[in-house]
């Protein structure tokens, strides 16, 4: 992912043309973006798997001190108090139920009561990067649109250009670009498309020296996107 991301960066650091103008090779506006390809967690079904920086919630009956929000660090663990570090990458919450439920029993409570649910989970996150103030990832759990997303970054940097902000998506197991205006969807002649969790949102800057046949070389235009 990190090195997708990377090659992505670099190559619409790449682009050219004039601050002004929108680009020629990818589609705008696309009647076609449809959603993308539900993630495995799209549900958050029973079989989920917690993964490392989901966040967990515990709730131990009748025990305010051990119920809470525990989110799982980056060795897998959970750590609360009186258990310790539990590992919880990989499980599934009803997994971690019984493992903390048998760690509560030695030594702390008889036939303690344990739930577990996932609160925010990694998937959940969209990547907006390129010319805004505070790229990053950023958590979407509900209905969140193109100019949402952007804001949520702290809007365009001085060099962004608003013409030429692209989308990238996973649809039908290949990854695809669409191309987006931010003043035709200001001014409400285009509308604002929806973001999902998993898309990763590009703002051009305008200072670019490259052309856009470094991006698409050697690659097929399929349908009104171009794959990647």
């Amino acid at each position: 992912m990190q090195k997708n991301l990377l090659f992505l960066m670099v190559s619409l650091g790449a682009l050219c043309g004039c601050s002004t103008s929108r680009s020629d090779e990818v589609v705008y506006n696309p009647e076609g973006f449809v959603a993308p390809d539900a993630p495995l967690i799209e549900a958050l079904a029973s079989d989920y798997r917690i993964a490392p920086l989901d966040k967990l919630a515990v709730n131990v009956f009748q025990v305010e001190r051990l119920s809470g929000e525990y989110q799982v660090d980056l060795t897998g663990r959970i750590v609360m108090p009186l258990v310790g570090a539990v590992d919880a990458v990989n499980l599934t919450t009803d997994e971690l139920q019984e493992r903390l439920k048998q760690r509560l029993s030695v030594d702390y409570l008889k036939n303690p009561d344990v739930t577990v649910g996932v609160v925010a989970a990694t998937g959940s996150n969209i990547t907006v990067e390129g010319a805004v103030r505070r790229p990053g990832l950023y958590p979407n759990f509900g209905t969140m649109t193109l100019i949402q997303a952007v804001a949520v970054s702290g809007g365009m940097d001085p060099t962004a250009n608003p013409k030429r902000v692209f989308v990238f998506r996973q649809v039908d197991g290949r990854r695809m670009i669409a191309g987006f205006d931010l003043t035709t969807i200001r001014n409400g002649q285009e509308p604002d498309p929806e973001i999902y969790r998993g898309d990763i949102i590009i703002v051009q800057g305008s200072k670019s020296k490259e052309t856009w046949q470094q991006v698409f070389q050697g690659v097929q235009t399929f349908g009104i996107f171009r794959p990647i």
